[in-house]
């Protein structure tokens, strides 16, 4: 993978309403979590009445949207989960 790309992973529902499980997507700076998210429902506007609730891992470690991602990281999109 490319240190000008970040890898990402869509799971459940996110990826149902994407239609893909994983991508690649450019990024050659930082950019925070809740600018990426912009980004990713300008392309997916579908996932637009998920955006505030969406969690998201990154490097396979919990962040949240004031975390910050770097060219090179894994970065995973997902849905609260409840257990019962």
């Amino acid at each position: 993978m490319s240190t000008s790309t970040i890898h990402v992973l869509y799971f459940a529902q996110v990826a149902e309403l994407t239609q893909t499980r994983q991508e690649s997507w450019p990024l050659d700076q930082p950019i925070a979590v809740s600018a990426w998210l912009e980004h990713i429902v300008s392309t997916y506007p579908v996932l637009a009445p998920l955006q505030s609730r969406l969690k998201i891992a990154v490097n396979q470690y919990h962040v949240d949207h004031d975390a910050i991602i770097h060219p090179g990281d894994e970065v995973a999109v997902f849905e609260p989960v409840t257990g019962g």
